[in-house]
């Protein structure tokens, strides 16, 4: 039976998923960066250029880091259990 490799990255989120500590959402993650209160925001691969450049805009000012997958968001929903599409989760401080 062959092995499957699973990356790091999945990992670490699945943790964060079952501490609470991940907010799934495009709005629910620019309403909590907006307050100050993420240290660390993922996005899909395939997250659309215009939600890419208001997150890394308002990144800049409540320096947040900003981790850009290689998964697109039909796969970082099945990585966190969900029947459906993720492009940006949050992780709170």
């Amino acid at each position: 039976m062959a092995k499957k490799r699973i990356d790091k990255t999945a990992v670490e989120i699945r943790a964060l998923l079952a501490d609470k500590k991940l907010v799934i959402g495009t709005e629910r993650t620019m309403k909590l960066l907006r307050l100050g209160k993420l240290k660390m925001i993922y996005l899909s691969a395939n997250c659309a250029d215009s939600t890419k450049d208001n997150i890394m805009h308002f990144s800049k000012l409540t320096k947040t880091k900003v981790k850009e997958l290689a998964y697109p968001g039909n796969e970082l929903g099945v990585v966190c259990k969900k029947p459906f599409s993720i492009s940006v989760l949050g992780v709170l401080k």
